[in-house]
């Protein structure tokens, strides 16, 4: 999708740290970087791709971008294979963060530099930088956006919510869901929000490879066994907006009007769910502009392969992968509703008001 990273070619450019070191037609060949995502089930992903890809085309590195499919072993070779084929540096958006020690080992043999692409790769020394966004602070924004949306402040309740986390084998789920009950536990403990079905902890409400189909047959087996009665769900918090297209979908056979569905958050600002804003059904996302994350990315292998200098990082603490503190860049997320939606996504230039609407 050009039009979403043409706005970005100057500041692309301007990473090279000289105008002399444009890629321009004919320019040398900076070498091969190899992008390893982990779906295109998943439109962000498939965004991010294409944005690195341009990128790193501007300052004349050629690309291996490749999709795994959600399948670890599938990852694993396609990043042997980048390796292989003399890939100066990867960039993986990891399936599982924990599955990849050995293909990493072969590339810090090779001196090749790995960026952890906004999931943290886990267990492993080789692994030189993070980019990512405030993960904690997603799950914040979701929650607050729950808080104000039942005026909780002003007191009221009891109200009904259930709670949906990503899934168990990405780093960035528990992120998430930390963030939003930091918020959301005072109000369960005090009793203004009551978790019906008791299904609490990360483990009970994971939603394996963040799938909308598991998350809709959850959603679907609490209504039919907890939502009994005439007792209705007033919230659900969902932290992806593939998990929340399912739980509307759960939501709507159980009976839920359309213009009466529980409060809901998401994550991703995905065009279906912004429709779905739009339409009053969906009440927020989160919207990261990965733009901006394939900036970062690219900065950090220009910066390690390009002679530019050392990588611009703003974390150094926050983000263990369990063997240690890894380098991080985070950029910050925003909370999108029906009421900012048109200002933060189509004046920002993310999507056009034809495709909202279409």
């Amino acid at each position: 999708m050009i039009r979403r990273w043409a706005a970005s070619v100057a500041l692309a450019v301007a990473l090279t740290g000289c105008g002399g070191d444009t890629a321009e037609v004919g320019a040398p060949d900076r070498g091969m970087i190899g992008i390893a995502m982990p779906t295109k089930e998943s439109q962000r992903w498939i965004g991010d791709g294409e944005n690195m890809v341009a990128q790193f085309s501007l300052l004349g590195y050629r690309t291996s971008l490749q999709y795994a499919d959600d399948d670890n072993a599938l990852q694993v070779s396609q990043i042997q294979q980048m390796l292989d084929d003399g890939a100066k540096a990867l960039v993986i958006g990891a399936i599982d963060g924990t599955k990849l020690k050995d293909v990493l080992a072969a590339a810090a043999a090779a001196q090749v530099p790995v960026i952890s692409y906004d999931r943290l790769i886990r267990g492993t020394n080789d692994i030189d930088y993070y980019a990512t966004f405030d993960n904690f602070k997603v799950g914040v924004l979701q929650a607050d956006y729950i808080v104000d949306a039942l005026r909780l402040a002003r007191g009221g309740g009891p109200y009904n919510i259930e709670l949906f986390a990503g899934s168990a084998d990405d780093n960035n789920a528990t992120f998430f869901f930390n963030g939003a009950m930091s918020v959301l536990q005072p109000y369960i403990n005090d009793g203004t929000l009551d978790v019906v079905s008791g299904e609490t902890s990360f483990e009970a409400v994971a939603t394996q490879r963040w799938d909308g189909k598991v998350a809709k047959e959850r959603m679907a087996r609490l209504l039919g066994s907890t939502y009994t009665g005439g007792r209705r769900v007033d919230a659900v918090l969902s932290p992806y907006d593939g998990i929340s297209r399912g739980i509307i979908e759960a939501l709507r056979e159980s009976g839920y009007a359309e213009n009466a569905l529980p409060v809901l958050t998401g994550q991703d600002a995905e065009l279906d769910s912004v429709k779905l804003i739009a339409a009053g059904q969906q009440g927020q996302t989160v919207y990261k502009d990965t733009r901006e994350l394939a900036k970062v990315a690219v900065q950090m292998v220009n910066s390690l392969v390009g002679d530019a200098g050392e990588p611009v990082v703003n974390d150094t603490t926050q983000y263990n992968n369990g063997v240690k503190d890894v380098r991080t860049f985070l950029l910050q997320p925003v909370s999108v509703t029906k009421a900012n939606y048109q200002r933060v996504l189509v004046e920002g230039g993310y999507y056009t008001a034809a495709e909202i609407s279409g």
